[in-house]
């Protein structure tokens, strides 16, 4: 390996470890892709942490600058096929290498850039957030599953915004106490966190339900060295779906649910089952 291998190499390490750190469920999900798609993804999800990191974490530090230099360096790192910063270099390899519109990463920074803001989430601005947030996120992996195969990326390309959306969406439930007490945001249109009803997060669920439902319609169709690992990804939030829908409001305000190592564990199995013997 010589030295210019060794420095793409080690920069999707580091990518990997971000993953493995900050998301178990998304770090299993990669390990059951096909290993070529390993480092792409890992790439896709370290890039998307740390810019999620500077809006939600940093709060003492001046986040709009330091996402504005995100940004900039992003777009440099892609146009000169270089970064010294390990997670945009091996970005910038990935963009590159699977030709990834450049307006996917506009839109999914224009939604970090809406997290800096007081905004009042009306329906349109709602959609507008998700789509960048989430869904644009799902059409940049499904690129690579697609390997340039630009007909198999649009006949999938509206489930798997769905996914995204999907994904989206229940983290908002579940974040529900961090987002609304630690950040003062409210992402939901028309509802007051302060009068949060059962009819409420009736209608959000339904309308998760049918994202999740459109999904599963495109995972059964995606390349099989990809359909694994996302119907993983799928079972383990639908089964965090699953958890949220059986708690009532006032518990969602005030506990983050999650679902256990172990049952994990068992969901990791179950589909493993199900894609050895092409029953998803």
């Amino acid at each position: 390996m010589n030295a210019k291998e060794l420095f793409n190499q080690t920069t999707f390490e580091c990518s990997k470890l971000i993953t493995n750190r900050y998301s178990t469920s998304f770090s299993l999900g990669i390990k059951s892709l096909d290993k070529k798609f390993h480092y792409p993804i890992y790439a896709i999800y370290g890039f998307v942490r740390y810019a999620d990191e500077i809006v939600d974490t940093f709060h003492e530090k001046d986040k709009a600058s330091l996402l504005q230099d995100f940004k900039e360096q992003t777009y440099e790192a892609i146009e000169q096929e270089i970064s010294l910063n390990p997670v945009l270099h091996c970005f910038q390899m990935v963009v590159n290498e699977y030709q990834i519109d450049h307006a996917l990463i506009e839109a999914f920074l224009h939604s970090m850039e809406m997290d800096l803001q007081d905004l009042d989430y009306s329906q349109s601005v709602y959609e507008e957030y998700i789509y960048g947030s989430a869904e644009v996120v799902g059409l940049m992996c499904l690129k690579i599953f697609c390997e340039g195969d630009e007909q198999e990326y649009q006949e999938l390309l509206p489930a798997a915004k769905s996914l995204g959306s999907a994904f989206q969406k229940v983290n908002f439930l579940r974040d529900i106490k961090s987002d609304y007490y630690e950040r003062g945001r409210v992402y939901f249109p028309g509802v007051d966190f302060n009068d949060f009803s059962f009819s409420h997060k009736e209608k959000i669920e339904q309308d998760i339900q049918k994202d999740f439902d459109h999904a599963y319609e495109g995972i059964v169709n995606l390349p099989r060295g990809a359909r694994w690992g996302v119907y993983l990804a799928y079972t383990y939030y639908l089964k965090l779906f699953d958890k949220i829908k059986k708690f009532p409001p006032n518990k969602i305000l005030e506990e983050r649910v999650r679902v256990t190592d172990s049952k994990k564990l068992f969901l990791l199995l179950g589909s493993y089952v199900k894609h050895q013997f092409n029953t998803l």
